[in-house]
């Protein structure tokens, strides 16, 4: 299949493009890579070595489209911090430009449409498991973005355009472009650097968990499967054994990582964002498909990588790795506009392809 992949050097997508490359997929990205920087691993790996387009997703033409398989659609603004510091943008990228994009799609002849959702739809479930027919309760900015892209994506469906809603857990696990913005990936980084797993809430909250590279598994799974399982369906990516408390992850992290002990910071409290997602729709609809992470696993392999190659605090809750001091600090560089593209392409400069 030809695939376009959006957000291909981001923290999934450098983990998808080798697994869709292994497949015998020819795969284009389409990247503006305002996280360059924030390689964690000594290279990127394959999703540098690929074609991109080096376009924002806003500017995406059918002319652009023309000739694909399918669209994995991974772009966006990516965690709440983010979304929440600029409402109306966080609504501009992940909702609009995600519908638009899969307009575009349609309208370049593309059958299949894979969209990266997100588990945050449902934002304060409680404590009893969700569906994907459970109803939408986003919190935040982020979660409400993904929500109305979801409901606009939905209604482009055709006989001849697919789209499919891939609901991801709260990702976790090592990738080449890092993100310790992320509960499993963040408490290993304290507990590596500080020696504390340090609890910014109470612990109480669930949370639905799912590596990394198993998602990037889930969005090779439906672009490879017939059109009847997964025409305009949604599922929740994960395992529903991978619901844990964030205290249950804490005492992991603490076996792990030796000599670590649990802390608790000052003003650390309940948390309102607290679901259990079940995802056995997926597991029967894709019985090859069997997550292949456990978070204890994911743990030893991220505090391997710190070992060997090196991460301090100010790193991981600073400009270097946090995603939105990251943005800030380019955008004061007058590196990336505040619109967040990156100022050779708004002033109107082809952008460089890989």
């Amino acid at each position: 299949m030809r695939i376009l992949m959006t957000g291909h050097l981001g923290y999934i997508g450098t983990a998808a493009v080798p697994l869709f490359l292994a497949r015998g997929h020819d795969v284009i990205g389409c990247d503006t890579d305002l996280f360059g920087a924030c390689t964690f691993t000594p290279a990127v790996g394959p999703a540098a070595s690929i074609r991109n387009l080096g376009l924002d997703i806003r500017d995406l033409q059918p002319d652009h489209l023309v000739g694909f398989d399918a669209v994995v659609h991974l772009a966006g603004l990516s965690n709440h911090p983010l979304g929440s510091h600029d409402p109306a943008l966080t609504d501009e990228i992940n909702h609009r430009a995600a519908v638009r994009l899969a307009a575009v799609a349609r309208q370049a002849g593309v059958p299949r449409f894979a969209f990266s959702s997100s588990c945050a739809n449902y934002g304060a479930a409680g404590d009893d498991f969700i569906d994907e027919s459970g109803a939408f309760a986003p919190l935040l900015p982020y979660g409400q973005s993904k929500v109305d892209a979801e409901r606009g994506i939905a209604v482009l469906a055709t006989k001849d355009f697919s789209p499919v809603m891939l609901r991801n857990a709260t990702a976790y696990g090592l990738s080449p472009r890092i993100r310790f913005d992320l509960v499993v990936n963040n408490l290993t980084a304290w507990a590596f650097t500080m020696g504390d797993v340090l609890m910014k809430s109470d612990g109480s909250p669930w949370r639905p968990l799912v590596h990394v590279e198993d998602i990037a598994r889930a969005f090779l799974a439906v672009c490879e499967a017939p059109r009847e399982d997964i025409h305009l369906e949604a599922f929740n990516i994960g395992a529903t054994e991978q619901n844990l408390r964030i205290i249950e992850i804490a005492r992991i992290v603490a076996e792990v990582v030796p000599g670590t002990r649990i802390r608790f910071a000052p003003n650390a409290g309940p948390d309102r964002l607290c679901y259990r997602v079940n995802c056995d729709r997926f597991a029967r609809r894709f019985p090859a498909y069997v997550p292949r992470w456990t978070v204890r696993a994911a743990v030893e392999e991220l505090h391997e990588a710190c070992q060997r190659f090196g991460l301090e605090v100010d790193e991981f809750e600073g400009v270097r790795y946090a995603r939105l001091p990251h943005l800030k600090a380019r955008i004061t560089a007058g590196e990336v506009t505040p619109e967040l593209r990156p100022v050779q392409a708004a002033a109107g400069l082809e952008p460089a392809t890989a």
